[in-house]
C-alpha cells in the first residue's frame, strides 16, 4: 500500500482524505437511515393506542420524541392534541421539516467528495504531467522521473474515479432513500392527526 502512495506522488493524499470522508459518510448513512431507526414499525400504532387511552404525560412525549425521527413527528402532534386540525397539521410540518435535515445530514458532504474527486485525480495528472516534462533536459530524459511521472499521472486518475464512482452511487441512492422516508413520515404523521381529531369529536360529542 506504501509503495502504490510513493509511486502516486503526493498529490493522491487529497484523494485518501476525500476517500475516508466517503467511506465514513456512507457507513454513517446506512446505519441511520434503515427503516427500523427511521421509521419503528409498530410506533404509530403504539402512539395512538396511548393517546386514544387518554392525557399523554410531557415525560412520555419527550421520550417519544428522543425515539426515533418518526418519534419526534409523532410527539409534535401529541403536544397539540385537543387542538384545532390546522394547529396539529403545522406541528407536524414543522417537526417534519427538522426531520428531514436530520435524514439529509452529511448527505452535502458526499456530493461535494463526488464532485470533487476527479478534479483532485484530474490535478494529480496534471502534475504527473510535468514531472514528465521536467524528465526533459539536453542530454535527453531520465527514464526513472518518465516513470513516476506517468504513474503519478495515471494512479490519480485511476483513484479519482475510484473515489468519485461509489460516492455518487450512494449520494444518489441516499437521496431518493430520504425522499421515501420523508413521504412515509408524512403519511404516519397525518394518520396520528386524523385519529388525533377523531378522538377529540368523540370527546365533544361524548
Amino acid at each position: 500500500m506504501f509503495s502504490l502512495i510513493q509511486a502516486a506522488g503526493w498529490p493522491i493524499w487529497f484523494l485518501l482524505v476525500a476517500s475516508i470522508v466517503a467511506v465514513t459518510v456512507i457507513v454513517e448513512r446506512i446505519l441511520y437511515l434503515r427503516t427500523s431507526r427511521v421509521l419503528p414499525p409498530t410506533l404509530l400504532n403504539e402512539v395512538i393506542s396511548v393517546a386514544r387511552a387518554g392525557p399523554v404525560s410531557a415525560e412520555h412525549i419527550n421520550e417519544l420524541e428522543r425515539h426515533s425521527p418518526l418519534g419526534s413527528v409523532l410527539a409534535a402532534g401529541l403536544r397539540k392534541k385537543g387542538a384545532p386540525r390546522e394547529r396539529m397539521l403545522q406541528a407536524v410540518e414543522e417537526a417534519g421539516r427538522i426531520a428531514t435535515h436530520g435524514l439529509e445530514r452529511y448527505l452535502t458532504a458526499l456530493g461535494t467528495v463526488a464532485t470533487l474527486a476527479p478534479l483532485m485525480g484530474l490535478f494529480g495528472t496534471v502534475i504527473g504531467m510535468i514531472e514528465l516534462f521536467g524528465a526533459q533536459d539536453v542530454a535527453g530524459a531520465d527514464p526513472l522521473r518518465v516513470a513516476h511521472g506517468i504513474s503519478v499521472a495515471l494512479y490519480n486518475t485511476a483513484f479519482g474515479l475510484a473515489v468519485a464512482m461509489p460516492a455518487l452511487m450512494f449520494h444518489r441512492h441516499f437521496h431518493a432513500l430520504v425522499d421515501s422516508r420523508v413521504l412515509e413520515l408524512e403519511q404516519q404523521a397525518l394518520r396520528l392527526v386524523n385519529a388525533l381529531s377523531e378522538t377529540t369529536d368523540a370527546d365533544e360529542i361524548s
